[in-house]
């Protein structure tokens, strides 16, 4: 009896056919983002642009609250307070920024080229996430009782008769907000710096070395430019951060130093919403535009 062969489909034509749609698999991620951002955004826009007194919203469309911002800008003999404000925002940033690059590039560098043990990276690499064990108000709090005027290190100092009377600038001032943001978020410059270093081929490594390249010549024409998606990741995640921040500001600042973050918080707080609403549209425009000339150094989507 002939033996009827049916016919045998590829295994790839088979599991393509059992995939579902590329639209279908990105609609979760794609509800999402239009849930918990761009409806958000959307109606914070249109606050932005309502009124409101000592008692109530008013939805009534008015540039009252952006006019406000930036009352008394058109001066040319004296800076208004928002863009002092925003002055001081983006000096803490752009400090931030600087020591958080340095001390991240640092440590990544050390952990992808000089701990040749997977698990010793592993287990270093976790050492870093040790200040995200705690929450934020309680990491910022300990430093109080080491930098207050009867801190540890006041006391150290008097001690070894270095100073003759308690250091002020150490706690609320600007000192305490900068060490305070780089305590907590240099781990999000690690994090993207490592990830692109350990891409690197080690082989380029060495054959800079072979043609007698120094170890700071390695790093200047091989390290960092294969580095700069990690970099600008990086930059990206502390500046969005810290530009947005208003609690560290308030305890590590002793509530006398402002920023934009700060402004906003007391306006919900007086629940002032659309005037928090516009103060937010206005700082979302500056922190796109700082992350689009960071995207225009290095193309993300063609180095991933």
């Amino acid at each position: 009896m002939a033996s009827i062969e049916l016919p045998i489909q590829p295994l790839e034509a088979t599991v393509k056919h059992r995939r579902a749609p590329a639209w279908l698999q990105a609609t979760p991620l794609a509800l999402t983002f239009v849930l918990f951002f761009l409806v958000p955004l959307v109606i914070t826009l249109i606050v932005s642009f309502w009124d409101f007194n000592e008692y109530q919203i008013i939805p009534a469309f008015t540039f009252k609250n952006y006019a406000a911002i930036f009352d008394g800008c058109s001066s040319m003999t004296d800076v208004c307070v928002t863009f002092k404000t925003y002055w001081s925002t983006i000096k803490f940033c752009a400090i931030v920024w600087a020591v958080t690059l340095l001390t991240g590039f640092t440590i990544a560098y050390f952990l992808s080229f000089h701990v040749r043990s997977s698990g010793m990276q592993t287990v270093l690499f976790l050492v870093c996430t040790i200040p995200f064990w705690t929450s934020n108000v309680i990491r910022m709090i300990s430093w109080i009782p080491l930098l207050g005027r009867n801190g540890l290190v006041n006391q150290a100092l008097l001690s070894s008769h270095m100073i003759d009377k308690p250091l002020d600038w150490l706690l609320y001032s600007n000192f305490s907000v900068v060490l305070a943001f780089v305590h907590l978020y240099t781990f999000f410059m690690i994090v993207p710096i490592f990830n692109a270093m350990m891409r690197i081929d080690r082989s380029l490594l060495e054959a800079a070395r072979d043609a007698g390249a120094s170890g700071w010549q390695v790093i200047r024409e091989v390290v960092l430019p294969l580095s700069k998606t990690g970099i600008v990741i990086g930059s990206i995640f502390v500046i969005t951060i810290v530009m947005g921040d208003f609690l560290t500001v308030g305890v590590m600042g002793g509530q006398q130093i402002a920023s934009v973050g700060k402004i906003i918080q007391v306006q919900t707080g007086y629940l002032q919403f659309p005037a928090a609403a516009a103060n937010a549209i206005i700082l979302l425009a500056v922190v796109l535009m700082i992350v689009w000339a960071l995207t225009r150094i290095v193309d993300i989507r063609k180095e991933l």
